[in-house]
C-alpha cells in the first residue's frame, strides 16, 4: 500500500507542475494586460508647488507637558509645525526647555524651505519651553519682528467654592 501511495503522489505532483507553469504564464499575461489597461486609467497628479512666503507668524504653545510650534503665513495657512514628541522626546523629557529649542529649530528649518525671512512670534502658555523656543527660532537667522504674549488670563475666573462652615 505504501508503494501505491507514493506512485499516486508522484503522479499528482507531475500533473500539478504543468498546470502551475500554465497558470503562471496565464497570470503573467493577465497582469501585463491589466497593467496596460491600468496605464490608461491612471491619472497623472500635479505636484504641489511650494509657495514662497517671506513673512509669517510663529505660534509657540507651551504647556507643562509639551511644546508645540506652528509657523503660518499671514493668512493663517500652516507652513510648518513641530512638537517635542515628533523630535524623539518621550515622557517628562518633552517638557524640558531643550526639547522646546530642538522642536523650534526643526520647525524653522522646514519653514526656511519656503523662503521665510520675517517672523511675528505669539507665545501662549506657562511651560518651561517658552523662552528657549524663541531662542531656537531666532538662532536660525530669521528676522523676528515682534514677540507677543497671548496667554489667556481670566477676567474674574471661575466661581469660588462655597464657604466652609465650621
Amino acid at each position: 500500500m505504501a508503494e501505491k501511495e507514493k506512485k499516486t503522489t508522484a503522479v499528482a505532483t507531475e500533473a500539478k507542475d504543468p498546470k502551475q507553469t500554465k497558470t503562471a504564464d496565464e497570470t503573467a499575461a493577465k497582469t501585463e494586460a491589466v497593467a496596460e489597461e491600468g496605464a490608461a486609467k491612471v491619472k497623472v497628479k500635479k505636484s504641489k508647488s511650494k509657495r514662497t512666503v517671506t513673512e509669517g507668524k510663529a505660534f509657540v504653545q507651551s504647556s507643562f507637558n509639551n511644546t508645540i510650534i506652528t509657523i503660518t503665513d499671514l493668512n493663517g495657512n500652516v507652513i510648518a509645525w513641530s512638537t517635542a514628541g515628533t523630535n524623539g522626546f518621550k515622557g517628562a523629557k518633552k517638557a524640558t526647555p531643550y526639547a522646546a529649542q530642538v522642536s523650534a529649530e526643526a520647525c524653522i528649518n522646514k519653514a526656511l524651505l519656503h523662503g521665510l525671512e520675517k517672523l511675528h512670534v505669539f507665545v501662549k502658555g506657562l511651560g518651561a519651553g517658552r523662552e528657549q523656543a524663541i531662542r531656537g527660532l531666532s538662532s536660525s537667522g530669521v528676522n523676528i519682528e515682534s514677540i507677543t504674549d497671548v496667554t489667556p488670563k481670566p477676567h474674574n475666573g471661575c466661581r469660588p467654592r462655597k464657604a466652609r462652615r465650621v
